[in-house]
């Protein structure tokens, strides 16, 4: 079933995520020294997520009409000028210019979101689930690797950090270089109409399941992990813990989808999706019950695995909610919710862990779930609604 533009696409997701993971293990750190106030830390964060949201829905309708890889290229490029930014802010010790520097990185975070999309194209209808798990999975390089790229790159320049910066850059450029090689073309198939089309697709039971599904796994999966980070050091654990830590997470996250995606095709989403949702459960209910090193590392894992299982789910539900000519309005609907909710969760994640704590930042995330629970299993009675 792989062919070279899911192998291409693989290659570009590790590479977006060791710059994503470098990003999660230094940012809240670099935010708490130069921010006014520890409530601020994250806020770098939050800026990355506004500069998904700004950026997410043209994306998407840009390669409606003119084909992927014009728009992941676009993507990688802003990847680069980010990374670039980001480190000239850190060296002038500028918070403002440092929040500012997410932006553009936050535009490259949307458009590796389409990677997995992008893969679906590729394949024929009964293996999108494998193709897009399988294009989730190039982050366990990432995991492998970028924890000590991390810690490496910190003090590679004399200016702390500023290295890190430069690193995201160098990788963005590389993925540049891999996603110049897919197929090129534009879509000969015209968007529908706009708001229209968006007001009668959100009408579809399908549809919405499928991005609330992924809305829940991706946001809770934000708060908890750009919290993660900020509660090791309070908790008086290294940068070296954190990164491990991290890099476990990550290994949940993308480790599980070279199962996820053929079990989601075999057995079907909703039942992934309950059981990634029972997976975040159990993930919260570690975190509350321990601030050691293995209560950290252990919940994160599960945290990366939930999200994972919620993210293919989710994504196969919603390539059976819409008609090819919907395709841009539809991928870019979700990921545009998707957004959203880490957005609040980006600006929410630093408020909560500096003013009520690590174990009220978990409990926040039991009634979402049981939101998500109830919901899904109304997908039983769900018609298949291709518009």
């Amino acid at each position: 079933m792989l062919n070279p533009s899911i192998a291409l696409l693989f290659s570009a997701q590790a590479l977006y995520w060791c710059c994503a993971m470098i990003g999660i293990t230094l940012t809240a750190l670099i935010g708490l020294q130069l921010a006014p106030g520890n409530a601020l830390a994250t806020l770098p964060l939050a800026m990355l997520v506004i500069g998904n949201l700004l950026s997410v829905q043209p994306l998407s309708l840009f390669m409606q009409r003119h084909g992927r890889r014009s728009g992941l290229l676009l993507g990688a490029v802003c990847g680069i000028a980010g990374g670039i930014f980001s480190a000239l802010a850190i060296s002038l010790e500028s918070f403002l210019l440092f929040c500012l520097g997410a932006l553009p990185i936050g535009a490259y975070q949307a458009s590796a979101m389409y990677y997995r999309f992008a893969a679906q194209d590729a394949v024929d209808e009964q293996h999108r689930g494998r193709a897009t798990a399988y294009v989730l999975g190039g982050g366990v390089c990432a995991a492998l690797f970028a924890p000590a790229m991390a810690i490496w790159a910190r003090n590679a320049l004399p200016v702390p950090f500023t290295g890190a910066y430069l690193l995201i850059a160098a990788l963005a450029g590389c993925a540049l270089l891999l996603l110049w090689r897919l197929p090129p073309g534009g879509s000969s198939i015209p968007a529908g109409n706009g708001f229209a089309a968006i007001r009668e697709m959100l009408g579809r039971p399908l549809v919405r399941t499928a991005m609330l599904t992924t809305a829940i796994g991706h946001g809770l999966m934000i708060l908890v992990m750009n919290a993660t980070p900020l509660a090791m050091s309070f908790c008086g654990l290294s940068l070296e813990t954190s990164a491990e830590v991290i890099r476990w997470h990550m290994l949940g996250m993308f480790l599980p989808a070279f199962v996820a995606g053929p079990l989601v095709d075999r057995l079907g989403s909703t039942r992934m999706a309950v059981i990634g949702c029972l997976i975040l459960i159990s993930s919260a209910g570690i975190a509350l019950s321990g601030l050691g090193q293995a209560y950290f590392l252990i919940s994160s894992f599960l945290l990366g695995l939930g999200w994972n299982l919620l993210m293919v789910a989710g994504t196969t539900l919603l390539a059976q909610g819409h008609a090819p000519n919907e395709r841009g309005q539809a991928q870019g609907l979700m990921e545009l919710g998707n957004g959203l909710v880490a957005a609040c969760a980006s600006f929410a994640s630093g408020a909560l862990i500096s003013n009520l704590g690590w174990s009220a930042l978990n409990m926040a995330m039991l009634p979402l779930l049981a939101l998500a629970l109830l919901r899904l299993p109304m997908r039983k009675s769900l018609a298949r609604q291709p518009g």
